[in-house]
């Protein structure tokens, strides 16, 4: 076996011991089994919510199990094939499991990092909001730019996306919207996209063709289900109704359907204009405050615990985050971890891995996150 290959299978050996011991193997063996039991009771949907519930997390909890199991499957397959391949000189069976290899070497760094998303509400579905920023239809377009680039990276990765409001800007672009993804982890991959994204480029709607410089801002936080309590009282909201923009029909373009809820104590602002009833926006509306206020007291608690990275964790309006330079020279590049890309339009397009596991690493790990992930792994 190649040196290179044969470094790759002995990185793979340990990240599928430092995934057992992140998952904690044997008790999610037996916490399986227990849920297993509870599903055949033939009681258990007397009580919908909770059959809900435990039905979700056997689920998830069978997913991860098998994915580590088929990554140990599919291991040992292609070692056998490689040997059997040498033995018998065999090139093309011996290159077709090489890459095998560098796939499942490639799936398993993403599982040590999806092992991490263990927040209270990583697992959770996520909405996610895009305001354009001061500069007219410029920064609209910008960030009618990036609804599309979320939407190509949600779908491009199986989740559903809908879109709860969507603001059109007066010649292009939005000036906001808010989408709703849902499927699992949408909110554990998502929560290190808040803050400030800049772009810089030739204005197409400038006719001297000169440089402009346009900014969004992006918001993610936590969908959150009916079990957990969220008390918000009437004098601290207001809410107002207005009628809805773009499309949707008579109805919806004729009536005040639209919703929009202020959360006076701490300014949040949440609106919904998708639903075709004021009471079915109203709703709608309702539901996201209570996860943005659910996002708000997970921020504070993470800010106070750590508070020596305040200045990581804030996702102010002046905090940028990322830049988008598509001309005199290409280049998008994180601002937090450094992580760059020179194709923007493959960026554009959705393809965000790369700077949403490294951040989501700098946030787990740290600064010394390498070293930390390092040392991790030499024990196992």
């Amino acid at each position: 076996m190649r040196t290179e290959i044969a470094n790759l299978v002995d990185e793979l050996k340990r990240s599928i011991g430092l995934l057992r011991r992140h998952f904690d193997w044997d008790a999610a063996l037996k916490r399986l089994e227990e849920l297993n039991a509870e599903a055949e009771r033939p009681d258990l949907w007397d009580d919908p919510q909770k059959a809900q519930a435990l039905m979700r997390e056997r689920q998830t909890l069978e997913e991860r199990i098998n994915r580590i199991r088929r990554l140990e499957e599919q291991l040992d397959e292609n070692v056998e094939l490689i040997e059997l391949g040498e033995a018998e000189g065999d090139e093309e069976i011996v290159a077709e499991a090489e890459e095998a290899i560098r796939r499942l070497h490639e799936e398993a760094q993403r599982l040590e990092l999806e092992s991490l998303l263990s927040g209270e509400a990583d697992a959770n579905n996520a909405y996610l909001e895009i305001h354009a920023g001061a500069g007219g239809t410029e920064s609209q377009d910008w960030a009618a730019m990036l609804e599309r680039m979320y939407i190509r990276w949600a779908e491009q990765h199986g989740y559903k996306v809908d879109i709860v409001e969507e603001q059109k800007g007066e010649e292009a672009g939005i000036k906001s919207a808010t989408l709703h993804i849902k499927g699992h982890n949408a909110y554990g991959w998502l929560k290190t996209e808040s803050g400030v994204h800049r772009l810089v480029r030739i204005s197409p709607f400038d006719a001297s063709a000169r440089r402009h410089t346009s900014f969004a801002s992006v918001w993610v936080y936590p969908e959150i289900d009916d079990t957990i309590e969220i008390e918000i009282a009437d004098s601290d909201v207001r809410i107002d109704t207005f009628r809805a923009s773009g499309a949707g029909g008579q109805h919806v373009n004729t009536t005040d359907s639209a919703v929009r809820i202020t959360h006076i104590p701490t300014g949040i602002v949440v609106t919904c204009q998708n639903e075709r009833s004021q009471h079915q926006n109203r709703a709608q509306a309702w539901k996201m405050l209570r996860a943005r206020l659910y996002e708000y007291e997970l921020r504070k608690r993470e800010e106070e615990a750590m508070k020596d990275q305040a200045a990581k964790t804030d996702i102010g309006w002046g905090h940028q985050i990322r830049s988008y330079v598509l001309q005199p020279y290409q280049l998008v590049k994180d601002l937090r971890t450094g992580v760059e890309n020179t194709n923007p339009q493959a960026v554009l397009d959705g393809d965000l891995d790369a700077f949403i596991e490294a951040a989501l690493a700098q946030k787990v790990y740290g600064d010394g996150g390498k070293d930390e992930k390092d040392r991790e792994k030499a024990e196992t």
